[in-house]
């Protein structure tokens, strides 16, 4: 009867790549696992080597690996300096860790590297056809077309009075830790700064190299996938 219970158990994949909406699938994944009292893997998969990754793609994955921590069954993977199809990868984890459901984002297909629209989805149904596919419904995001913020650089925060001074060295009076997306064709730190406070991801404005307050400003463009 144990082999059997073993045999039946559900366990969950939940598939995610940078940006805003890999967080949303692994509290939906979180929230199933718990439903299903069932163990929960987090992965991503990388052309590059850890190491090599910027300060957008790492700070990513800090968060990722948080949230796994604070799931009691899941476990996060990341597979690194990764050259083959991503559907590849997907299907070897699934076997190895006998997987019966897997968590995709709807953009998912177009956001994995060497994956075209489509194919993803079409070939995880050929290669395990015996793992039943869930593709989740995320926010869409208006791109940043005109290009109005540089790419993130790792940056932090430090009170000052009654404000935030934007640094970018890390020293021991630091408060907060995250990224800051610069506007372009500006000689002074004006931009958005994004981290995470209280276990909420918050952007704030920054002119000059100043926070006046922790509020959040509302983006109506994804600041993560720019050409």
């Amino acid at each position: 009867m144990e082999n059997i219970k073993d045999r039946l158990a559900e366990s969950i994949l939940v598939c995610v790549h940078y940006g805003p909406n890999g967080e949303r699938l692994i509290k939906r994944g979180c929230k199933i696992a718990g439903l299903l009292g069932s163990p929960l893997y987090i992965l991503t998969v990388d052309a590059k080597p850890f190491d090599e990754m910027d300060a957008e793609k790492s700070f990513y994955v800090e968060r990722w690996k948080q949230l796994a921590e604070e799931h009691p069954s899941a476990e996060f993977i990341i597979i690194d300096n990764e050259k083959r199809p991503v559907s590849k990868v997907i299907a070897e984890v699934a076997r190895d860790k006998h997987i019966t459901q897997i968590i995709l984002g709807q953009t998912a297909q177009s956001r994995w590297e060497q994956i075209t629209k489509g194919s993803l989805i079409n070939t995880l149904l050929h290669d395990i056809p015996f793992v039943d596919l869930h593709l989740i419904s995320v926010n869409r995001y208006i791109r940043d077309e005109n290009g109005q913020y540089q790419r993130g650089t790792r940056a932090y925060l430090t009170k000052e009075g009654n404000h935030y001074r934007l640094t970018f060295k890390h020293t021991t009076t630091v408060d907060y830790e995250g990224i800051f997306y610069k506007e372009q064709g500006t000689d002074f730190d004006n931009g958005i700064f994004r981290f995470m406070k209280d276990q909420e991801m918050y952007h704030v404005q920054v002119t000059d190299g100043v926070v006046q307050e922790l509020k959040k400003v509302e983006l109506n463009f994804d600041i993560d996938h720019r050409q």
